[in-house]
């Protein structure tokens, strides 16, 4: 019979996964960091304790960022060339620099959601049972 997982017995008001996207904070108490670097997930909460080894956001954060940002920047780019027709230097020099800052915010962002909805839903990797 397998063992159950302990069960958390957190005593936190616990964070939506929007105010953890929003903060970078806890999943579980809403005040720790979440992230050690830029884009890098600590190892555990400061405040609260809760082990992050339970984290894997996978590539869904990144393809949703890439998608999303990869449209609106296109579109804006574009319009800016048809009513105005800067030279390819000045679009360069617009375009590169906010497409760094949002594709940082963006998966700090996305990836801080997933990773609340991996805690909140108790997500695991799936396992599949020996048929002897």
């Amino acid at each position: 019979m397998a063992e159950e997982a302990p069960k958390d017995k957190a005593i936190y008001l616990q964070p939506t996964a929007t105010q953890v996207g929003f903060r970078n904070c806890c999943p579980r108490c809403g005040e720790g960091r979440l992230y050690q670097g830029l884009l890098k997930p600590g190892t555990h909460c400061q405040n609260c304790g809760l082990d992050y080894s339970f984290i894997d956001s996978g590539d869904g954060p990144a393809v949703f960022v890439i998608l999303i940002i990869g449209f609106v920047v296109t579109a804006l780019a574009m319009g800016l060339q048809v009513s105005m027709a800067p030279p390819l230097w000045l679009q360069m020099i617009i375009w590169v620099p906010v497409i760094i800052v949002l594709s940082i915010w963006g998966l700090r962002f996305s990836k801080s959601i997933m990773i609340a909805l991996q805690y909140q839903t108790k997500a695991h990797e799936g396992v599949l049972e020996d048929e002897a």
